[in-house]
């Protein structure tokens, strides 16, 4: 029960997630939902850049790229629960 509520586990300490009001289930659930729009966006993303004149390789690259940097920055330095 201590991993669902988010009240003792190194998550819910970690981002404080009871002062929240959320818990780890909610916060998995809506990571594979972010994931899963990522994945999307990495595949259509380039080739509307592509579309655009920009090589499809660098379009790819810096996709991914901001993609997991601002997830990095939302997950870690915001601390900002879904």
């Amino acid at each position: 029960m201590q991993a669902q509520t988010g009240e003792h586990g190194v998550l819910g300490r970690l981002f404080k997630l009871r002062e929240k009001n959320t818990t780890v289930r909610t916060e998995v659930i809506a990571g594979f939902t972010t994931f899963i729009a990522l994945a999307y966006i990495m595949f259509v993303n380039p080739n509307i850049l592509a579309d655009a004149g920009i090589p499809k390789e660098a379009a790819i690259a810096s996709t991914i790229w901001i993609a997991a940097l601002s997830t990095m920055v939302m997950g870690v330095f915001a601390n900002y629960p879904v």
